[in-house]
């Protein structure tokens, strides 16, 4: 028998509402968006985002949103990475976050990017320990509150 394995799919009317029913432990509810927040930010800036469904088999797992190419602070730093993950309450722990920061660095590098980021809001239960440990370095930078990190795309 042959083990399944997570793979990405685009967020279509055959899915969104199970996308959007998609949750966090609430512990966690805090630092993260819900499912259709992020969709709704998708749909007012598709030039940029690249929301994208964690499915294994037929079961939704994870959801996550990349940014792609946006302006930061100025016009010549462009930046892109990932913006948001939400991986399911019991499905936690197996990996898909892993997969979901390895599947934007690859969409980052297919589109030319040496670098991808992200941010995160402090606190006891949030995700800073998750993102240190795939090596994302704080910048020293803030946005909205939260710290900015990199890693290389590679």
């Amino acid at each position: 028998m042959v083990a399944s394995v997570p793979a990405l799919v685009k967020i279509t009317e055959h899915n969104v509402e199970a996308a959007c029913r998609l949750t966090v432990r609430p512990d966690q509810e805090k630092y993260s968006s819900p499912v259709a927040w992020s969709l709704a930010e998708a749909y007012a800036q598709p030039e940029i985002a690249w929301p994208r469904l964690i499915v294994e088999g037929d079961e939704i797992v994870g959801f996550l949103m990349g940014f792609f190419d946006i302006e930061w602070d100025r016009p010549d730093d462009r930046r892109s990475g990932l913006w948001r993950l939400n991986i399911a309450a019991e499905q936690q722990g197996r990996g898909y976050g892993r997969y979901a920061v390895d599947a934007v660095r690859a969409e980052a590098r297919r589109r030319g990017h040496d670098r991808v980021y992200t941010t995160w809001e402090s606190g006891e239960d949030g995700p800073e320990g998750f993102y240190l440990k795939l090596g994302f370095r704080p910048t020293g930078e803030t946005s909205g509150g939260q710290i900015v990190a990199a890693r290389s795309a590679h």
